[in-house]
């Protein structure tokens, strides 16, 4: 294999970036962009630490994050499997990478920034939902914003409503596949009443 090992090279194979790719950056959060990610329920928050990178799905039923000012923005840390690994990567280096997507839109949104963690009182009590908080709140500070091309999801269909899901192994599967004895009819028939109980 031949690999492209400098930039130079790279440039070569891909020539000038179209005057949209670069125009489209902006340093903050402005009043279409606002309006996009404010509707945006899903993104993927993208990190990095000593032993890698992390991506981590993130979802909500109404925005996913909130605006602090034009320059911040706010993801409550709701329940998930305690892992924890975005948060630790968060702890020891604050770079952050989200995309934000909207189902049955082809644009993705994208936020590079900086993350800190906190879990002041106030800011928890900011996420209260009938008295559930979240452990801890990302704050994210915006470098740059800016919308992705819509080829890729055109690519994958992704929003054409097709459900592909028939065939694939359940979690319960891939557990009873990593380990000897687990009972996984057990754990697929227990899960959506668990996910329901702890969803907050």
């Amino acid at each position: 294999m031949n690999k492209i090992e400098d930039i130079a090279s790279l440039e070569a194979i891909y020539g000038t970036p179209g005057e949209a790719s670069v125009i489209k950056v902006a340093p903050h959060m402005t009043p279409l962009y606002r309006k996009w990610i404010m509707a945006s329920r899903f993104c993927v928050l993208t990190t990095v630490g000593p032993e890698g990178t992390d991506g981590s799905p993130r979802g909500d039923d109404g925005a996913v994050v909130v605006e602090m000012d034009p320059q911040t923005l706010l993801m409550p840390d709701w329940r998930g499997n305690n892992r924890i690994d975005s948060l630790r990567n968060i702890v020891r280096d604050g770079r952050v990478s989200l995309m934000f997507m909207v189902p049955g839109s082809a644009n993705v949104v994208r936020v590079n920034g900086r993350a800190v963690l906190t879990a002041d009182a106030d800011m928890l009590a900011r996420f209260d939902r009938d008295g559930k908080q979240p452990r801890c709140v990302i704050v994210i500070t915006i470098d740059e914003v800016y919308s992705q091309c819509a080829r890729a999801i055109m690519r994958s269909r992704l929003w054409a409503g097709e459900d592909h899901s028939a065939d694939l192994p359940s979690v319960g599967d891939i557990l009873a596949e990593a380990k000897a004895g687990f009972d996984a009819a057990a754990y697929d028939i227990q899960w959506p009443q668990r996910a329901d109980k702890t969803m907050w």
